[in-house]
């Protein structure tokens, strides 16, 4: 299913913040549906990780740990509150992550060598690149496998996540059965509705449907 139904079909049950307002695909008709594998960066503090060594420091981090944590279809979630100086992985991690059978990464920030990552043929959701490694900058890899805040949205490991040209939804685990259930009932009525509006049919009658139509869209299924 798309994002956009995903998130619609969210909000009709109440669960509102659900889009991931800000990262954007690395490149068009990307789509990729899984469990979330979070890693979190929080702000930096010169007790604990500073100066010139920090991306050798990175390697005892849950920047490194939590690609041993990666299986088959993982999707990963990034919390870096869209620092533009945090360039939160590069072409090496990702290579790996691809290699391990993860699926797409979502980063509510920014990426390291761009160029390199565009052959990894994975699909990339993100601000955008930048020249700096992961704690260059304000931030440093904090924790994986915990809550986070993916673009003001709350990511819990192994929610959902669906991801395309629109931007990437977080769709609650316990939801999930629920969502793909009443997602294939709107798209099967949307799909009815393009076939009628490209025949000339009225907006206002084919879009939602209104009574007559859903008639008579019961009736072509029937």
């Amino acid at each position: 299913m798309s994002s956009a139904t995903a998130c619609a079909q969210l909000h009709r049950l109440g669960v509102r913040r659900t889009f991931m307002q800000g990262p954007r695909a690395f490149r068009t008709g990307q789509h990729v549906v899984g469990p979330a594998l979070t890693l979190q960066f929080m702000p930096q503090r010169e007790d604990i990780a500073g100066g010139g060594e920090q991306e050798y420091v990175e390697k005892h981090t849950a920047l490194w740990k939590v690609f041993d944590a990666v299986q088959p279809g993982h999707v990963l979630v990034v919390q870096a509150f869209g620092a533009p100086g945090t360039g939160c992985l590069g072409e090496m991690l990702v290579r790996y992550f691809r290699n391990r059978g993860g699926a797409g990464i979502v980063v509510d920030g920014y990426l390291r060598d761009t160029p390199k990552l565009g052959a990894l043929d994975i699909p990339l959701w993100s601000h955008g690149g930048t020249a700096h490694y992961a704690s260059q900058d304000e931030l440093f890899p904090w924790g994986y496998q915990v809550p986070i805040a993916c673009a003001g949205v709350l990511v819990l490991p192994s929610d959902i996540v669906i991801a395309d040209d629109d931007g990437a939804v977080a769709v609650p685990i316990s939801l999930a059965e629920q969502i793909v259930e009443s997602a294939r009932a709107t798209e099967d009525w949307e799909a009815f509705s393009r076939e009628r509006i490209d025949a000339g049919g009225r907006l206002d009658r084919y879009y939602p449907l209104d009574e007559e139509a859903r008639r008579e869209f019961d009736h072509s299924r029937s």
